[in-house]
């Protein structure tokens, strides 16, 4: 099967779900692409994470370590973190000739020209939907919304479009007028053979990082913004924690800082009373060795994939409480504060960090069981195709044209 993948924004280091589903479908035997913008009007906040420098060559070693080419297509612009692509889009996806075409993000322009386009198209398309209610924040939604609901929405159903929700939410319902019943709910995950937990790699990564062996060890890896909550982390821990049991507190902190907001955070990390070991991004795939030498990874705000990858590795997780990271909080393998409460924030690190050898290591052992049980990204992504050939096939009982014709 040829697959298409079309994304507004794609990075080949990050960490985001296509990175990981692209590469397994390519060794599900599938010839997979994904179309993308370039990266010249993508946003700084945005790139400044991962940098720009030599995309062509980090883009051609992803595709000697996964088999999944990439092309990239010029950009008129990007507002409100959408791409707007230059004509030519639909073009090339047609010119690869592909049996179907998965378009993440329906509420993307680039997402609302492949669903007006569907019914002309020589291949079906599959789409997904990331957002929450709590971060969709822009001023101009309700009028979004009302449009999508009257213009986009009954292009979907009528043609039968298949949605995939990546996230347990009822966004799609609520405010796009999209039935659940007409969507399928496939959850993020992780590869759970390169993130899992390692007692050698525990011991070399603290040795080479300069972190105490027998320290309590937290995490923060990713983005040092706003909407990350990256000076209510570095203002969390500024103070200096107490050590529990003779135990000391350090901290790793992986990740570049971009702006005045970020160079806020890195002087407030250089006048934090504890132990802060800084290092810049890194690459999806290395950042399985950070992880398997700490004990707790935080987050301040919005967490991620990051989640899974961690859990995967037998680490615990602290993040503040909202309508999904609630509902992660399965069997003492991950924990949450009161939302903005630093207070509450670092008493639950205390608590944590205090939490007796033998208990904290069913907290991990039951970190790692919750992915494996319910996360393992090997079989959802085998789930994913499964969608994209219903598609094809649905799509061929309508007696609709295909490049194989």
């Amino acid at each position: 099967m040829k697959i298409v993948h079309i994304e507004d924004f794609v990075h080949p280091d990050a960490g985001y779900q296509l990175n990981s589903l692209a590469p397994l479908q390519r060794a599900q035997g599938h010839d997979v692409t994904i179309v993308t913008g370039q990266l010249d009007k993508i946003p700084d906040d945005l790139t400044a994470f991962f940098g720009r420098d030599n995309i062509e060559e980090r883009d051609r070693q992803f595709e000697i370590e996964t088999g999944v080419r990439i092309i990239r297509l010029p950009l008129l612009g990007f507002y409100s973190g959408r791409a707007i692509f230059a004509p030519g889009l639909v073009r090339t996806v047609n010119s690869l000739r592909p049996d179907v075409a998965f378009v993440h993000c329906e509420d993307t322009v680039t997402g609302m020209t492949f669903i007006r386009l569907s019914r002309w198209l020589r291949y079906p398309i599959v789409l997904d939907c990331h957002m929450l209610e709590m971060a969709s924040q822009n001023r101009f939604r309700e009028y979004f919304r009302k449009f999508f609901r009257m213009f986009i929405t009954p292009i979907i159903l009528k043609e039968q479009i298949p949605l995939i929700r990546v996230v347990e939410s009822d966004f799609v319902e609520k405010c796009l007028a999209i039935p659940l019943s007409h969507t399928e709910l496939l959850s993020f995950g992780t590869d759970t053979h390169l993130f899992s937990p390692s007692a050698d790699t525990r011991v070399r990564m603290r040795s080479d990082l300069g972190l105490a062996d027998d320290a309590f060890v937290i995490m923060y890896a990713g983005k040092f913004e706003e909407t990350k909550g990256g000076k209510f982390l570095a203002e969390t821990l500024r103070a200096r924690f107490p050590e529990i049991g003779g135990r000391p507190i350090e901290v790793l902190a992986i990740g570049n800082t971009n702006g005045s907001y970020g160079a806020e955070v890195e002087a407030i990390f250089a006048e934090s009373e504890n132990k802060i070991v800084r290092r810049p991004t890194a690459k999806f795939r290395e950042l399985a060795r950070y992880y398997q030498c700490v004990d707790l990874a935080i987050f301040a705000k919005q967490c991620s994939m990051s989640f899974f990858e961690l859990q995967s590795c037998g680490v615990p997780v602290l993040f503040e409480s909202n309508e999904i990271n609630s509902g992660r909080c399965f069997n003492s393998n991950a924990f949450c504060f009161e939302p903005g409460n630093m207070d509450d924030f670092r008493a639950k690190i205390i608590e944590l960090a205090g939490t007796p050898p033998e208990v904290y290591r069913r907290y991990r052992t039951n970190a790692r069981q919750y992915i494996l049980d319910n996360f393992d990204y090997v079989p959802i992504a085998q789930q994913f195709t499964d969608v994209l050939t219903r598609a094809i096939a649905a799509w061929k009982a309508k007696g609709r044209p295909t490049y194989s014709d």
